[in-house]
């Protein structure tokens, strides 16, 4: 007889190195976009155990740990906005890299022991499936009630702000009102379908209606909470919460993070940290909000070339990080207003980029001036844009 869960075993590690590629291949799953190799991978190796278990001897009892890896890899799924048809590509992605690996074994075993292979993968996997889908369903509809609360309050906080007639802040507010008030009718009207048990909260197209309200609440409430930092900073509400913290490991949670952003356009992102303190005593936090947004704005702004981040000591007391792209640049008397809340530079013919709200670098100048830092500018037209920022190397509180 045939051991197929033996080599299901052995090439386990291949199977998940194949399937992340192919994954990330796939263009119609946009979600892996922004994840690492690490998250996209997430419990899969212990369904691949769960299936070579019941290839090499089925009994019910040896199912539990597919069913927990199952119920895992729904809720985390969910929790990084997946939506339910880019799970099910993970899925039918999954069962052609193992038959494509099983292959040459299949070829060699007889029909008998290949029919029973067979029928055992597509089994377990389809109760993986099931299992998946079951718990990222309940974990949408947590995330929903969560995100319904969160809106409503809010909108109570956008309500206060349109009274107190805020100029830009008003006006972002005005803009706001009636989208917040559709989404938080259409989240509540699913949740009284989830508290009536009704039937129909489980079905594909119900996900597909829950995940667009959750994609567009989690739009607004960027936006929204991009508007009341800047508020909470004119108003003196944002306080310094300093600790030592490691120059480089923080760079490359902000690479992780972004480098999937980046390979997605082609662009290499260099790290040179070879001068850079090794620690330095300021807000975590704040500080990673400065490079993530930095390093965004230069993908964003960049068709092709390379994003640096460069960091390195300059004296006893202060160190620096600069964002250097090779992207479209920025005009003169543009870099005069780019620190300003709602200003939007162009790209080509277009006026400003899509879903760039013109707040990004008013934060960025905000943070540093609260980190008791500086920062600079240096672009040109077609060549790309370098900021820099100077910071000490501890706050003083």
């Amino acid at each position: 007889m045939k051991d197929f869960s033996q080599l299901l075993r052995d090439q386990t590690q291949r199977i998940m190195k194949q399937w992340v590629e192919a994954v990330r291949r796939d263009k119609k799953i946009f979600s892996t976009n922004h994840l690492s190799r690490t998250a996209i991978e997430n419990h899969l190796d212990h369904v691949l155990l769960a299936l070579a278990t019941v290839l090499s001897q089925y009994q019910d009892d040896e199912v539990q740990s597919l069913v927990q890896a199952s119920l895992e890899h729904g809720i985390l799924r969910a929790e990084q906005g997946f939506d339910a048809a880019e799970i099910a590509l993970e899925y039918r992605l999954l069962r052609n890299t193992i038959f494509v690996t099983l292959e040459p074994e299949f070829l060699k075993a007889s029909a008998k022991e290949v029919m029973r292979a067979v029928h055992l993968i597509d089994m377990v996997l389809d109760e993986a499936i099931a299992y998946c889908f079951q718990s990222y369903t309940e974990q949408r509809l947590t995330e929903l009630e969560q995100l319904h609360n969160q809106l409503t309050l809010n909108n109570q906080e956008l309500t206060r702000l349109v009274r107190a007639n805020q100029d830009n802040l008003s006006y972002l507010a005005h803009e706001l009102k009636n989208p917040l008030t559709s989404i938080i009718g259409y989240s509540d009207l699913f949740l009284r379908l989830q508290r009536q048990k009704s039937e129909e909260k489980n079905s594909f197209s119900h996900l597909e209606h829950i995940d667009r309200v959750l994609r567009s609440g989690r739009q607004l409430i960027h936006l929204i909470n991009d508007a009341l930092e800047i508020s909470r900073y004119d108003a003196g509400q944002m306080k310094l919460e300093p600790e030592p913290t490691q120059v480089y490991e923080l760079i490359i949670n902000v690479y992780e993070m972004l480098e999937p952003l980046a390979t997605q356009k082609k662009l290499q992102i260099v790290i040179d940290c070879n001068r850079a303190p090794d620690e330095v005593v300021t807000d975590p936090l704040r500080l990673q909000q400065i490079v993530t947004n930095l390093v965004s704005n230069a993908i964003r702004y960049t068709e092709s070339g390379t994003v640096k981040i460069k960091c390195e000591t300059l004296d006893i007391s202060k160190w620096s990080v600069a964002v250097s792209d090779t992207g479209i640049g920025i005009e003169p008397e543009d870099q005069v207003q780019i620190f300003q809340p709602y200003f939007r530079i162009g790209s080509g013919s277009k006026s400003f980029l899509p879903n760039s709200t013109g707040l990004g670098l008013a934060i960025v100048s905000r943070l540093i001036k609260l980190l008791q830092g500086e920062i600079s500018l240096v672009s040109q037209i077609g060549v790309g844009s370098t900021f820099t920022v100077t910071l000490p190397l501890k706050v003083e509180v």
